[in-house]
């Protein structure tokens, strides 16, 4: 992949589990406060905190599922877990306020006590796109992790509180998730070099901070959050192997400004006189006749368009011709449209199914609407019965309650009882 290349998944194409590592907690951790009952002497042995981490999942404020909780450690003064946690939840179903919290117990505290702290983390950063790699979570004593969309524990340190050691960490992240070239032996010094600053500042600050430390699962392109439901193509799932998807262009079908402009010039009306003598070639008789064929859902392209009003004047003869035609005039002319309505009233009268296509919400202008329903006059009353359920639907589309296709419609049922 190229510098300039940016691929990414969406996140409501990724049919996978939340997935991610509890591995350890850093800093000095205080030893337990002792109550009034415990009744300790000076022969009482020591007692050995015994922590675990309460993993919980919040979308949009509100936990969603159970709490996950890890093993019991004991290992002090280092508590590694180094535990795969695997939620029931999957990527697509997460919000853009989607969080984790995370809080410490201590068992060996008994009852009224036992909570070290808590943190949380947003899924997304403020760019929408998933969190990937290790994070070190700050811990806020003696607090239980909030889940709330403002949360009172976040775990994200503050950036007036941001040291050296704190953007080393985070090029460290990017270095583990390929985003920085791997050179061995200059990462090996750069390694040492760190773990130098690292043992500096620990003793400089006292270790007055306990951190989590939490690995979530990476992925070979970055995620960008997506709603389920937003893509209006059907995208391909994302798999473990590496795999294209198909990304939603929210400009696919809109117009293009400069081939508009280019339409316009092309169809000066100055070319009117010369537009009446021009003869389709075989070849673009053939494409002239495959766009006739097209079904009334079916968009024409620019190219099309050019075409079918190229040869408008020769085209006068085919009726099936007239709704492709009135499809490429641009309305907002008023010289075109007049020269349009023109043509419309000259061209060979079409089918009845051609007039319902004009009754459609596509065409607007009052007057191809009346053309349409004269049309519908010359029917009996047994061929307009076929379809007077699309005709009532077709009056949610007219711009007034008088319009022509209304008149016509009682006037019918008038006569018709």
């Amino acid at each position: 992949m190229s510098g300039n290349e940016f691929r990414f998944f969406l996140s409501c194409d990724i049919n996978l589990p939340v997935t991610y590592r509890i591995e350890k907690l850093e800093g000095k951790l205080l030893p337990p406060k002792l109550s009034d009952s415990d009744n300790v002497d000076s022969t009482t042995e020591e007692r050995k905190p015994e922590l675990y981490v309460e993993s919980t999942l919040y979308i949009d404020g509100a936990p969603f599922g159970l709490p996950m909780r890890t093993r019991l450690e004991t290992g002090a003064p280092s508590f590694c877990w180094n535990e795969l946690i695997t939620l029931s939840t999957k990527y697509r179903d997460l919000t853009a306020n989607s969080q984790l919290s995370f809080t410490v117990w201590d068992v060996s505290c008994g009852k009224g006590g036992g909570l070290i702290g808590g943190a949380t983390i947003h899924l997304f950063n403020m760019k929408k796109q998933l969190k990937t790699g290790k994070h070190k979570l700050r811990l806020w004593p003696g607090k239980e992790a909030d889940g709330s969309i403002n949360t009172t524990t976040p775990g994200k340190v503050p950036r007036e509180e941001r040291g050296e050691l704190e953007r080393l960490e985070k090029l460290v992240n990017k270095y583990e998730r390929g985003q920085i070239q791997r050179v061995d032996w200059l990462d090996r010094l750069a390694f040492k070099a760190m773990d130098k600053i690292k043992e500096s500042e620990n003793s400089r600050n006292g270790s007055s901070h306990l951190y989590v430390v939490v690995d979530f699962c990476s992925f070979e392109h970055r995620v960008v959050f997506q709603e389920s439901g937003a893509n209006f193509l059907l995208p391909s799932p994302i798999a473990s192997t590496n795999e294209l998807v198909t990304v939603y262009d929210p400009e696919v079908g809109k117009i293009n400004p400069s081939e508009h402009k280019q339409l316009k010039l092309a169809r000066s009306l100055n070319r009117g006189i010369i537009d009446r003598d021009l003869k389709p070639s075989i070849t673009e008789r053939k494409s002239i006749q495959r766009i006739l064929k097209y079904p009334p859902t079916r968009n024409l392209s620019g190219d099309e368009r050019q075409m079918l009003w190229k040869f408008r004047f020769s085209l006068m003869l085919e009726k099936r011709a007239l709704t492709k035609f009135l499809r490429c005039v641009e309305w907002s002319d008023v010289q075109e449209a007049k020269q349009a309505l023109e043509l419309m009233h000259k061209w060979e009268s079409i089918d009845l199914c051609d007039a319902l296509e004009l009754l459609s919400p596509v065409f607007e202008s009052e007057e191809v609407r009346a053309y349409a329903v004269s049309v519908l006059e010359k029917a009996d009353d047994e061929e307009l019965q076929c379809y007077l359920l699309q005709l009532v639907q077709a009056l949610r589309f007219e711009r007034s309650d008088k319009s022509s296709l209304s008149h016509f419609l009682v006037q019918r049922c008038t006569l018709a009882h």
